[in-house]
Formats: C-alpha cells, structure tokens, sequence
C-alpha cells in the first residue's frame, strides 16, 4: 500500500528541520502531510491540590499556551509557503496522556516520520515513538542526524526474527519494498525449526515477497558475540542500504529498558533511516 499521509511531531522548541525533512518526503511521494505542534502540560508543583489553588501554576500553564500558539502560528506560516498538501493540528496534553494522544492523531495517518530534531529532544521522543507505536497501529519512520532519507530506496534491509513484528513490518512497507533494486532478508543467527525460521530459515519471507514482485537475497549472519544491532548496523553499511525495516520491541519495553534490546539500541543509535513497526 503506498503511503498517501504522512504525520510529523514538532514542539515549541523546535527547528523547522523536521518540517522540512516531512515536506520533502510528501513531495517525493505526492503524498499529504499533517503536523501536529504539541506541549506537554507542566504538572503542579504539590500535588492536585495545588494544582487548583496555586496561582503560579495556572500563570505557568497560561503561558505554555501562549507559546504553544506562537509556535503554531509559524508553522501554519511555513506550511502556507510550501507547495505540498499540509494540515495542522496542536495539543496540550498532560504527561500521563501525551502518548496516546500522538496515537490517536498517527491512526490516520500511514507513517510518522521522527527527525533528527525530535530524537535529541528529551521531553518528547520517549513520547511520540511510544505513541507511534503502541497506540497507532502504523509504523514510524526514524531519520538520525546527517542521514540522507528518501521513501523510494534502491537498497533496502530488512531486519527478520519470523516475529509478528518483523511480519507487520514487511506489510507496512510492501510499496517501498517492491520498488526497490535490492532487498535483504537479514538474519542474525537464524534457528532452523517450525517454531522458529523454520527447515530453511529465510526462504518462506523470501517466497512470500517475491511473489510481490520484490527483488530479494537471503542474508544468514552469525552474531560472533557481537549485539545484534551492531551487526546489522554494519551490514547495512556494507551492503549500501539506505533504509533498514524492521518489527519493534518484540520483548516488553520493561525488558528493553531494564536489560536492553535491539530496538531500545537502534533508537538510541540509528545509523541510517529506520522504519519500525508493531
């Protein structure tokens, strides 16, 4: 399915990077952008009680709004000059909220690009790939800093554990898959049973992509005690990929975050862009 509207996340102190890097993509692929300008509410300082009588409080929220406004009102300006479709939407949502408020908005959207502006911010890219992820039901599209990015890649990998993740991956970018040159099913010490990679490991992915008219090679690596995303990171690099696909977080994100993961390390280092999905 080709992707026809694509959603971006920017905050009040924000560039316009990120908005570029979005508008370029949606012209690349005549597809309609949408912007959502978001602000986390400050929480009270004591509690809920003093969340209703603090004066300093209130004056503190009503001046987030005022920002976020501001903030609003320049991207209206900059997407009123740019020659693809566009719409703007902002929010102020509570901490506990601001998550599922981002998914709600990528629903109807088919993919949430996060640029380099949004994975430095601290408060607010733990957020959006939370929201893009859990709450959505879409994938999301990572752009590290310096990485040219484009939704028509030549050369393409593809990050394959046989996962429900890994699967909905593959679906979500079947277009960009089967428009590609190159695309390599990558797998990282593959286990040969019917539990797992099954008698060939990558030969069922491999015939269900090329029946898509997809130009696919099998790739079986060993992990030679190295992380796995380390290794693939590399590969792409040898093999000139310019985007790796991939599932996400196919462990708890209390487990990545505890004992880490390759989805936890690949937000944290990229490398190259990244679509995920879950």
């Amino acid at each position: 399915m080709p992707f026809k509207t694509l959603l971006t996340v920017t905050g009040p102190d924000h560039g316009d990077d990120d908005l570029r890097l979005a508008a370029g993509l949606c012209e690349e692929i005549d597809a309609h952008l949408c912007v959502l300008v978001l602000l986390i509410a400050a929480p009270p300082s004591g509690g809920e009680y003093a969340a209703v009588v603090s004066p300093a409080w209130l004056a503190e929220r009503e001046a987030e709004v005022e920002i976020l406004e501001r903030r609003s009102s320049v991207v209206s300006k900059m997407l009123s000059e740019s020659p693809v479709s566009a719409d703007l939407s902002s929010d102020y949502p509570e901490q506990s909220w601001a998550d599922e408020i981002i998914g709600r908005r990528a629903r109807y959207a088919d993919l949430t690009v996060i640029g380099a502006e949004m994975l430095a911010s601290r408060s607010l890219k733990e957020k959006v790939i939370a929201g893009g992820l859990f709450s959505s039901g879409r994938p999301i599209l990572l752009v590290p800093k310096g990485a040219r990015v484009t939704l028509k890649p030549k050369r393409v990998l593809v990050a394959w554990d046989a996962s429900l993740e890994a699967s909905r991956a593959v679906r979500e970018s079947l277009g960009i898959l089967s428009a590609a040159n190159e695309v390599r099913i990558v797998m990282i010490d593959p286990i040969e049973d019917e539990r797992h990679h099954g008698a060939e490991p990558g030969a069922d992915v491999a015939t269900y992509l090329s029946r898509h008219g997809v130009k696919v090679a099998v790739d079986r690596l060993p992990s030679s005690n190295h992380f796995v995303a380390d290794v693939l990171r590399q590969h792409a690099i040898d093999t000139g990929a310019e985007l790796i696909v991939m599932g996400a977080y196919g462990h708890s994100r209390l487990r990545e975050r505890i004992f880490g993961g390759v989805t936890k390390s690949l937000i944290e280092e990229p490398g190259l862009p990244i679509l995920m999905a879950r």
